[in-house]
């Protein structure tokens, strides 16, 4: 919190409503890539296994027991606990109040199972994450190195520890990513690899890339049950991470051998059209309601011109004055509290200057 306080104290350059709202809707989409169809009133037992936000609860739960709860429980049985933000998992059942809550019940569903047989936990649920087994944010790393989440295993990793043989693809030129232990476990993967694949080297699969070549499904398809070879029926090197293009899954083959091994690998989630992330954060796009981006472009739409200036000047000033009251946070490196803001907006009402209203003259 102080170091946003400070960003803000430093920052110089007035902004305007249009930028208030922009950045309001960009928090709106981030929310949405996290929460994506998430309740946050009903807790989602009662749906079973499926891909949602979770929150592993540090209070209830000791260090020892991993474990974790949907977005609903966090809010009505786990408020003002120590909370890990676990972004999604797929597969798996709110465990709050089962047998992993040392007897504290769910306050939203009575009844739950002892145990979640089918849920899957790694480090992410004690706070670790990457192959450096670290914390995020780490409070012992100065470099603020950006993480991705493999499909696969679901772990994060820092783009520093993601094995690349070459730079890693900028932001948006991929789809998904899968680590180099994943596709160590899983090297059939990287027959497909060949066409799908951002970052392969130029002397791997070139050929395929620069003629546009389709992929012979039959062909990968039975040579995908063996290990470390190309479509090219060559030994390969291939190693580290992967990051694909979008609409690879389809390129799978689902001959019964490669469902065969999709079963066994427990990967058949790679079929599942509503698996990946993205389907996840457009289903809560298409069940969120009217952003605060449109409601706000909307009001400012109704206003006339002089209303849209004095609420522009109107919002500058409230933001001069909270620079001003939070400055003082700054030089006592002090945290500020809820009741801090609060205090703030109450002393702003009680210094509400008068409407100004714009005369009109009739000819």
């Amino acid at each position: 919190m102080s170091e946003h306080v400070e960003e803000l104290v430093e920052e110089e350059n007035s902004v305007t409503m249009l930028d208030v709202l922009r950045e309001e809707n960009q928090l709106e989409e981030d929310a949405n890539a996290v929460l994506g169809a998430s309740d946050d009133k009903n807790c989602t037992y009662c749906k079973g296994y499926t891909r949602q936000a979770l929150y592993a609860c540090r209070t209830c739960c000791q260090k020892s027991v991993r474990a974790a709860v949907c977005l609903a429980c966090s809010f009505h049985c786990h408020e003002g606990h120590e909370l890990i933000e676990l972004y999604t998992k797929r597969h798996f059942r709110c465990d709050c109040g089962n047998s992993k809550f040392g007897g504290r019940k769910c306050n939203l569903v009575a009844s739950k199972d002892q145990l979640n047989s089918e849920n899957q936990y790694n480090h992410n649920f004690d706070g670790l994450y990457c192959t450096c087994e670290r914390p995020y944010p780490d409070p012992d790393d100065t470099v603020n190195d950006e993480m991705l989440q493999c499909i696969i295993c679901e772990d994060w990793y820092h783009s520093k520890h993601l094995e690349c043989e070459k730079e890693m693809p900028a932001d948006g030129a991929y789809d998904e990513m899968i680590c180099a232990g994943c596709m160590k476990n899983n090297d059939f993967l990287w027959n497909y690899a060949c066409k799908y694949a951002v970052n392969m080297s130029d002397d791997k699969g070139a050929n395929d890339k620069e003629e546009n070549k389709p992929v012979d499904v039959e062909a990968v398809a039975k040579q995908c049950t063996m290990p470390t070879k190309n479509n090219l029926g060559k030994e390969t090197s291939f190693r580290g991470s992967c990051f694909w293009t979008e609409g690879w899954r389809s390129a799978l083959c689902t001959c019964d051998t490669c469902k065969e091994l999709y079963k066994e690998k427990r990967m058949m989630f790679l079929l599942d059209p509503t698996d990946s992330v993205h389907a996840y954060e457009e289903a809560g796009k298409v069940n969120s309601r009217e952003s605060q981006y449109e409601k706000g472009m909307k009001a400012l739409a109704s206003l006339g011109r002089v209303e849209q200036l004095t609420a522009i000047e109107e919002y500058n000033n409230m933001k001069e004055r909270l620079i001003q009251y939070l400055q003082k946070f700054v030089e006592n490196k002090k945290v500020v509290r809820e009741e801090d803001i609060k205090e703030f907006f109450s002393q702003m009402e009680s210094k509400k200057r008068p409407k100004v209203v714009v005369p009109t003259y009739c000819r």
